[in-house]
């Protein structure tokens, strides 16, 4: 059985300002993907193992496709949600929600990034 997301695309409108935020907030280094075919995409994929559990998933720059404003949220596995919440201001994002408990399964910080997308940190600590 596999877990159900299989890929996650981030967009973003200043993939420079998006890599630099992520890279920081998240404390990885993001890796240049090759467009498939003629694509007019720029890709920046976040750390992956092919065979690894989650999901993989790349900052994405595409003509026509607007950042912020979604409705899907993405979470990032943290050893300790709020180091990583602790980063985002300092990186041009802002934290909407502290770190809280989500009783047995852990805890979340709800930020936004410098491209206008909430995204969701997670840990069980």
């Amino acid at each position: 059985m596999q877990n159900p997301v299989g890929w996650f695309e981030i967009y973003v409108q200043d993939l420079q300002r998006a890599k630099a935020f992520y890279e920081a907030v998240l404390a990885v280094k993001l890796e240049k993907l090759e467009a498939p075919g003629s694509s007019p995409v720029d890709m920046w994929a976040f750390p992956m193992q092919q065979g690894g559990t989650g999901a993989a998933g790349a900052l994405v720059k595409m003509e026509g496709m607007p950042s912020g404003g979604n409705s899907t949220l993405v979470y990032f596995s943290c050893q300790d949600c709020a180091v990583e919440a602790g980063r985002v201001g300092a990186q041009g994002g802002k934290v909407e929600k502290d770190k809280f408990a989500i009783g047995p399964y852990g805890f979340i910080a709800l930020v936004t990034d410098t491209e206008g997308n909430m995204i969701g940190l997670h840990s069980m600590q």
